[in-house]
């Protein structure tokens, strides 16, 4: 005997359940909110023949308050940001609002990486970190011979 009757005379509705409860939407905070609750920043990478660019959506930061690291192919961008505010009035009201930002994402690169050149800047809520290639790692284009 069966404790759950599944009726199959409605395989589309079944379908819209099983699918709306089990979409991993539903873990979008997971994906976008860090252990202490706070926003992870969008990156994108782009790779052209010379070099690799990260650009990463951070606004309301200032450039101190970020900590770029290169150690053996892994870049990390890390962020740590307080905010304390303290306001009194008179001797009777005291009013504090505290707030803590942080985040860390790490971006595994190729041995092309030429660590010794890497360059940040922040500009306009993005940061942006060029990562050049080693001279040897670019692609030389097809070269014609000529037949005599």
């Amino acid at each position: 005997m069966s404790l759950i009757k599944k009726n199959e005379d409605y395989p589309v509705m079944s379908n819209f359940f099983k699918d709306f409860f089990d979409n991993t939407w539903l873990a979008w905070n997971s994906w976008h909110y860090s252990d202490t609750n706070t926003t992870i920043p969008s990156v994108n990478v782009k790779e052209s023949p010379d070099s690799f660019d990260v650009e990463m959506a951070a606004p309301g930061m200032e450039k101190k308050d970020f900590k770029i690291e290169f150690n053996h192919g892994l870049l990390t961008i890390s962020s740590e940001k307080k905010l304390e505010k303290e306001t009194k009035e008179g001797k009777r009201y005291s009013k504090c609002e505290f707030s803590y930002q942080s985040f860390s994402r790490s971006l595994s690169f190729p041995d092309t990486v030429n660590s010794d050149n890497i360059s940040a800047k922040y500009e306009n809520g993005i940061l942006k970190v060029h990562c050049p290639k080693k001279e040897v790692a670019k692609q030389n284009p097809a070269k014609q011979i000529e037949i005599k």
